[in-house]
């Protein structure tokens, strides 16, 4: 399939797809004119990219993870993935514990908004989404 198949089964810009080949996440065969064909597989593949990208992991680790992917066989390209897979938890892990002590952090400022405001004589508590 060109690209522009591809991007409409994926829903990932033709520009997107050019910069997953540039940085070697993707590949392609390319016809006599030059067009990048892709095979069914690089559907998933795909899908897989954004969801590495989702987690917030770069196109360097992306590259470094994915040779698990291409040779699950080899045993230097599955323990090099194990590697940057764990440490990418790990920094996961690291801003998921950094955004609950910063929504804590929020709530408590919330709470004290809020029992100031009860205390202002004209003032109604404000609304929240939740807390």
């Amino acid at each position: 399939m060109r690209i522009g198949e591809l991007s409409k089964r994926t829903g990932v810009s033709p520009r997107s797809l050019r910069y997953y080949e540039e940085q070697g996440l993707l590949t392609s065969a390319r016809s006599d004119a030059g067009q990048r064909h892709y095979s069914d597989a690089e559907v998933q593949r795909v899908l897989l990219i954004q969801q590495l990208f989702a987690a917030g992991m770069s196109s360097r680790v992306i590259a470094s993870v994915l040779p698990c992917v291409d040779t699950p066989s080899d045993p230097a390209g599955i323990q090099s993935a194990f590697v940057a897979m764990t440490r990418e938890r790990d920094r996961i892990n690291a801003d998921i514990a950094h955004l609950v002590e910063t929504r804590d952090a929020l709530d408590v400022l919330i709470k004290i908004n809020r029992e100031h405001w009860v205390e202002l004589p004209t003032a109604s508590v404000p609304v929240t989404a939740s807390a």
